[in-house]
């Protein structure tokens, strides 16, 4: 898909690029070749620089049918900091997403557990071989034409969790037909969008707080 890098950049120094991806583009390379951010992310530092070597490489990742906030680091040096930040829950990730069911409460926590099966994420209620706790929490927004604005905090980041755990309490998210949708959102999108994301400069030791907002209507 065409990606203008520069409209999509939210912030960026010498040490990191913070963008916001557009739905239906896959973050990093796959075997079939699509397009994908990192690479348009290294080409546009590329020419940037003037053609000298670049680095850029992603710290976490999106689904290809969702939209929102991705870190890149730009130099090495600051990888491994930002990694840590991640692996070690030190990173604020919330969500929005849209549904056409409503959960029983407007606010709350999902816990279950989760275990990826084959390339579907699977939620249970009670533990099983091999699965890993799953958390969130969400309040609700109802909207016009019965639809449904969650907003959610992440705090386990899972295989597909946010899709797969609204869709086992009957709320898939709309467009995704993967995990039971049965409404249309846009090709190729899911109404999921990493909506803001928070977390420690590398270098400075500051906190930035990077926001976007959802393209659902």
């Amino acid at each position: 898909m065409a990606m203008h890098v520069p409209h999509h950049i939210l912030f960026e120094d010498e040490f990191i690029i913070v963008l916001n991806k557009p739905h239906g583009l896959m973050v990093e390379p796959d075997r079939n070749g699509h397009p994908n951010l990192l690479h348009l992310v290294r080409k546009y530092l590329q020419q940037s620089s003037g053609g000298g070597l670049v680095y850029a490489q992603h710290i976490h990742r999106l689904d290809r049918p969702v939209s929102g906030i991705i870190l890149f680091a730009k130099q090495r040096s600051v990888l491994k900091n930002l990694s840590d930040q991640f692996a070690e829950r030190r990173v604020k990730k919330y969500y929005q997403a849209l549904t056409a069911n409503s959960a029983q409460f407007s606010t709350g926590k999902i816990e279950n557990w989760h275990r990826k099966e084959k390339k579907k994420a699977m939620i249970y209620d009670a533990e099983v071989e091999f699965s890993e706790k799953a958390h969130l929490d969400y309040f609700l927004e109802a909207l016009p034409d019965h639809r449904f604005l969650w907003n959610i905090e992440l705090h386990t980041g899972k295989y597909h969790q946010i899709r797969a755990q609204l869709a086992h309490l009957g709320c898939p998210i709309i467009g995704d037909s993967f995990y039971g949708s049965t409404n249309v959102f846009k090709p190729d999108a899911i109404a999921l969008h990493a909506s803001k994301l928070i977390f420690t400069h590398p270098v400075l030791n500051k906190e930035l707080i990077m926001a976007t907002e959802n393209d659902f209507a």
